[in-house]
């Protein structure tokens, strides 16, 4: 049974215009303002044409601070943090002991011994607390801060406006300034695959600044979008979400929970050369001994992947779609699939099993489908 424990200062707004708070990490989230078809089209084409903006206060913000700060950080996480200056912030992965994926997060160096991890539903606030006990270090657990993430080709347009150089502003880079006479951090972050900004603001400012945005930008085309977006917008781009693509929701057969960064295609948030985080001797041994592939499906027609399709090859059921989506923008029909590592190559004949029992032909495809080269999220100016 969920227990939302955590309320967002835009709870209201949001039951204005429909939205029905479902849990979320805990926080009451907007995932549908309407179930319709037409609206989850809508709101898709916004962000991918013009900006949506979406409240992500369910994230989980967490300030680590001291002088071992980024000691912490750098025990916890995969990253080398001391490569990180203030103004910047990076993607990393968090393990458990055995290797295994536990939670992602950004990690933001604000100042010199000032830190903020932004995580989700994963464990990586236990992890903080647990590695920080005992040194010159507070981990705070920070709710009153909101964020509203600000997505699409004309965010920037939007945001130059009122953000004197916010086009500057490289990717996963972050500014302390103002915006509509409110203190807020922007960073130039996401989770879209689109050029986008996450706003960061106090609770009391939460209600003013999203209605601002709103008003103000809806000569531009942006509008609210519902939380259930990002599954269309993150399945295109790559970007996984814990624990939805994971074995924490499809389980092995006779294994306990747990995926490598080498099995969900991760690898790459471990800094080059680094050790001494949690789980790094296992991670690094378990490189070449995959027992699945996160990798792409793209498949015939316009039906979509349902979540948890099976994964068919020769009419043998060998893995699972976790999301699929079917875009009109970009004409394709695609999805991320947890598949046998030698299905795992371009071209690899599968079909896909919806769960009224259509199949439909597919192929295994690279990933990202969307934004291939980064060049859209990471543009310049």
């Amino acid at each position: 049974m969920a227990i939302i424990w955590r309320t967002s200062a835009l709870a209201q707004r949001h039951k204005e215009i429909g939205g029905e708070l479902e849990d979320w990490n805990g926080m009451g989230t907007a995932w549908f303002y309407d179930h319709t078809p037409e609206r989850a089209k809508a709101d898709y084409e916004a962000v991918r044409t013009k900006a949506g903006l979406m409240d992500v206060s369910g994230l989980k913000k967490v300030h680590v601070v001291g002088e071992h700060a980024a000691q912490v950080i750098d025990r916890v996480t995969t990253r080398n943090v001391e490569k990180i200056m203030p103004g910047r912030s990076t993607y990393a992965s968090i393990l458990n002991d055995q290797g295994k994926f536990v939670d992602d997060c950004i990690i933001y160096r604000l100042s010199v011994n000032s830190w903020m991890v932004v995580h989700g539903t994963g464990t990586g606030m236990e992890q903080l607390n647990t590695v920080a006990a005992g040194k010159n270090c507070s981990v705070i657990f920070d709710d009153n801060l909101h964020d509203m993430s600000l997505q699409g080709p004309v965010a920037v347009d939007f945001l130059a406006e009122y953000v004197p150089g916010i086009r500057d502003l490289a990717y996963f880079g972050i500014i302390q300034t103002k915006l509509f006479g409110c203190p807020v951090m922007i960073s130039r972050t996401g989770y879209t695959g689109e050029r986008g900004y996450e706003i960061f603001c106090q609770a009391k400012d939460a209600v003013h600044l999203w209605d601002s945005i709103l008003d103000k930008g809806a000569g531009l085309g942006i509008v609210p979008v519902q939380f259930s977006t990002l599954d269309l917008l993150r399945t295109e781009s790559y970007l996984l979400f814990y624990p939805g693509d994971n074995s924490e929701t499809y389980p092995f057969d006779d294994e306990t929970c747990g995926d490598t960064l080498w099995e969900l295609g991760l690898e790459f948030t471990v800094s080059p050369g680094k050790t001494g985080f949690i789980g790094a001797e296992n991670h690094y041994a378990a490189e070449g001994k995959e027992r699945f592939k996160i990798y792409g499906v793209m498949l015939e027609g316009k039906i979509p992947a349902d979540e948890g399709a099976d994964l068919l090859q020769n009419g043998e059921k060998v893995g699972v779609v976790t999301y699929g989506m079917y875009s009109e923008i970009n004409n394709h029909n695609v999805g991320i699939a947890r598949m046998p590592v030698d299905c795992a190559k371009p071209g690899t004949e599968l079909t896909v099993r919806n769960g009224d029992g259509t199949e439909i032909a597919a192929t295994a495809a690279e990933m990202p489908f969307y934004d291939k080269d980064k060049s859209i999220r990471t543009a310049k100016g």
